[in-house]
């Protein structure tokens, strides 16, 4: 299902749309796993993910005609506004805390790890996990849009208009603070 797109591929896509609305396929094949794993760290349970997900490219689909090319990235700046605003919007209508739950992360079934491997990297998964609930919502964020969902500080600017400056300065010190704690994690674990 996934298809990696070149930009300019990308904008060849979003080209055709105008004369052949299945020119979007390529476009959703590309997003999907990307938009899937953004929503799926930011609710609890698969289910919602999968809903929320099928949500958004509708909203794609129908307003694709209201997006307007503006360089590179542009497309994915959009595309992740739409889903950050039907997120919030689903904690807002179903007055649900936004958290991110321990089953909402990657089932670990490499058969490479050792079963106290895998452990281990499912108890690193849980200090990530309350790691980031202590970033303020903004930085958790910025640090999810940019690692979950691979965008670039420009994009992430666009998407929850910003500065990309601000940005910037936010997943710096999102990083230095889990870094911190880290650290003192690690000095806990020592004694």
């Amino acid at each position: 299902m996934t298809q990696s797109l070149s930009p300019d591929e990308e904008y060849f896509y979003l080209i055709q749309i105008k004369q052949k609305s299945e020119a979007i396929r390529p476009l959703y094949r590309h997003y999907f796993p990307r938009i899937f794993a953004y929503v799926m760290v930011r609710v609890s349970s698969r289910q919602d993910a999968e809903d929320l997900t099928s949500e958004i490219f509708m909203k794609v689909v129908e307003a694709i005609d209201q997006f307007e090319y503006r360089g590179e990235g542009s497309f994915a700046a959009w595309v992740f506004q739409i889903a950050n605003n039907t997120v919030k919007q689903f904690y807002r209508v179903d007055e649900r805390w936004e958290t991110t739950l321990i089953d909402a992360l990657p089932e670990l079934s490499s058969n490479d790890l050792l079963p106290d491997e895998a452990f281990s990297q499912k108890e690193r998964f849980r200090w990530l996990q309350a790691a980031l609930e202590t970033l303020t919502p903004r930085r958790r964020e910025i640090v999810l849009l940019r690692f979950a969902s691979g965008l670039r500080n420009q994009e992430i600017a666009r998407v929850l208009n910003l500065d990309e400056r601000t940005v910037a300065s936010h997943l710096c010190r999102a990083l230095e603070d889990l870094q911190q704690q880290y650290q003192q994690e690690e000095l806990t674990d020592e004694s």
